[in-house]
């Protein structure tokens, strides 16, 4: 168990560690060029499938736009009784499964949990549909292994914000 996660905790932070660097933004910001980028932004996603949305930030007078992800919760599955060695081969194949959904950029982060309760990690994929979503997360060899099952729900936050 300590070696499952240990390697997801490496993949997460490998993950991570893939984000550009932050740079120091300018004092002076063209708020025409922000705004234009953002209504791009929001009429390509819009054209994609993705349910978007924008509100006021009442603090700072920002506008924010809002998009829909899907978290699925990797939940402990009816069938665990693998060898260690099956069970080895499913961790591999999981990760792998794992590490192209982010390469494609269908997830955007994935991750184990610290304890070792009925739900075993998540992952947030950036997809326009819970179909979508849910097809992606059920192709992972560990649910269709029956090792973990998947539950899938609708998820907002801010489009561009980091990862803190």
């Amino acid at each position: 168990m300590r070696t499952i996660i240990t390697t997801l905790t490496l993949l997460l932070l490998v993950s991570c560690q893939q984000q550009p660097d932050h740079k120091e933004l300018p004092t002076e910001v063209d708020s025409d060029t922000v705004q234009t980028t953002s209504l791009e932004t929001k009429k390509k996603l819009e054209e994609e499938g993705y349910q978007v949305f924008d509100y006021i930030d009442e603090k700072t007078k920002d506008t924010i736009l809002m998009q829909q992800y899907f978290m699925a919760f990797l939940k402990s599955g009816p069938n665990r009784s693998q060898t260690r060695t099956e069970a080895d081969s499913l961790q591999r194949l999981h990760l792998a499964h794992l590490s192209e959904m982010y390469e494609k950029g269908y997830a955007s982060i994935s991750g184990p949990f610290g304890d070792d309760g009925e739900i075993r990690g998540i992952t947030i994929y950036n997809v326009p549909t819970l179909a979508m979503a849910d097809s992606l997360a059920n192709a992972d060899p560990m649910v269709k292994a029956g090792r973990l099952v998947i539950e899938v729900h609708p998820w907002w936050a801010a489009k561009g914000f980091p990862l803190r």
